[in-house]
């Protein structure tokens, strides 16, 4: 018999009744020290006073009312995101394929517009990951997400990540844009080489394509920018975001240049529940606190010192992790032995953290972590390596 639920998410034997911080407390009672974040999606940890009262707030007054209406909260936040990017215009949805899925329309929408209705491709990348729908399960184009669901959607072409000649060769006159993670993060945490970031936008602007940034998982503070791209100093053309947007309130967002923007019209495209008054209240204070004075500043401090803490990992424990991976508070560690079996180890240990493709632990925590909870979480995994040494 099948259980309710169905059965497409393998899931830990664990559920938890609260959590504070950087902590959640099991069922079970035990208190876990949380480095997966839900998948670097609770950027202010557990139970944020201000994303509390916000959600609170807001709920008592309205939840929802559609986009027929004007709706101030939605505005207050696209503001918000507009003052601190490059982004002219923002359109919001719920989750990080849904802002994918906009990008994708706006890139080959603007090339229609603008007189080529011929470019509808784009060029994406090897051990790309965009999300779970039809579309962007064919821009990912990893064989095990598209099997059995027939064929792939048409307009992705495949080229590996960070060499700027295959990404050229592959230019054609269908050609509309590139789709890029500037961090893989369900590959293993792979970062785009910032020259290689800066030859696509130039590329980019040879050719008259627009440049498209999945910032979904490495955007809003998690790298030490607000957007990973800054890294490299270039200016995108339109960027999705989610996630940590929303510190656990399901958010997402397109941001784009207006020359881009202007051409998603009425009847263009559309949301039920995108940029509703509770979805943008939430945004708004986790957004505001990315945005507050030192709090950057503090993510790349403390991602710079996990980093190093992750290092001695490596060096205390080489035969069971290779390499460190990652920037700021996405961090990879490459293992010798089955990640599988690391994972376990670290949470019999009492820490949350998650798979990754390539043999990678990932390590994404709230954006609130201290370098003491960055020691914290390096003690666990030591002991936890000590334990699979002496299997």
């Amino acid at each position: 018999m099948i259980a309710s639920i169905m059965p497409n998410y393998k899931r830990f034997d664990l559920a938890f009744e609260h959590g504070e911080g950087l902590w959640l407390t099991g069922t079970n009672g035990r208190r876990y020290l949380d480095f997966g974040a839900g998948i670097a999606v609770s950027s202010l940890g557990h139970s944020h006073p201000a994303l509390v009262e916000a959600i609170t707030a807001q709920a008592k007054k309205l939840i929802h009312v559609s986009n027929l209406y004007q709706v101030p909260q939605a505005k207050a936040l696209a503001d918000l995101l507009v003052a601190h990017s490059f982004a002219d215009s923002v359109l919001f949805c719920n989750s990080g394929a849904e802002a994918n899925e906009g990008l994708i329309k706006l890139i080959r929408r603007a090339q229609y517009k603008n007189g080529h209705p011929e470019r509808t491709r784009i060029i994406c990348f090897h051990h790309a990951f965009h999300g779970r729908t039809l579309a962007t399960i064919s821009a990912t184009g990893n064989p095990a997400y598209l099997e059995g669901f027939g064929s792939p959607v048409e307009g992705f072409d495949h080229v590996p990540f960070n060499d700027i000649e295959a990404v050229r060769a592959a230019i054609t006159d269908k050609t509309a844009g590139i789709l890029i993670e500037p961090v893989q993060g369900e590959s293993g945490i792979r970062a785009a080489e910032p020259a290689f970031l800066r030859a696509l936008r130039a590329l980019c602007d040879e050719k008259g394509l627009y440049l498209g940034i999945d910032e979904v998982q490495s955007g809003m503070g998690r790298t030490g920018t607000f957007f990973a791209f800054e890294h490299a100093g270039i200016t995108p053309d339109v960027v999705s975001s989610a996630k940590g947007i929303g510190g656990g309130f399901p958010l997402g967002a397109v941001l784009a240049r207006a020359d881009l923007a202007q051409h998603l019209t009425p009847g263009t495209h559309g949301t039920t529940y995108g940029g509703n008054p509770l979805a943008c209240a939430a945004g708004f204070a986790v957004v505001s606190e990315i945005l507050r004075p030192g709090f950057l500043e503090h993510v790349r401090t403390t991602g710079a010192a996990f980093g190093k803490m992750l290092e001695a990992c490596v060096t205390d424990h080489p035969s069971i992790f290779e390499e460190v991976r990652g920037i700021g508070l996405m961090r990879g560690l490459r293992c010798r032995i089955p990640v599988g079996e690391v994972l376990e180890a670290v949470m019999a240990e009492g820490l949350l953290a998650i798979g990754a493709g390539d043999n990678v632990l990932r390590l994404v925590p709230p954006l609130i972590a201290t370098e003491a909870d960055c020691a914290e979480a390096c003690t666990r995994i030591g002991r936890a390596a000590h334990a699979l040494s002496n299997q």
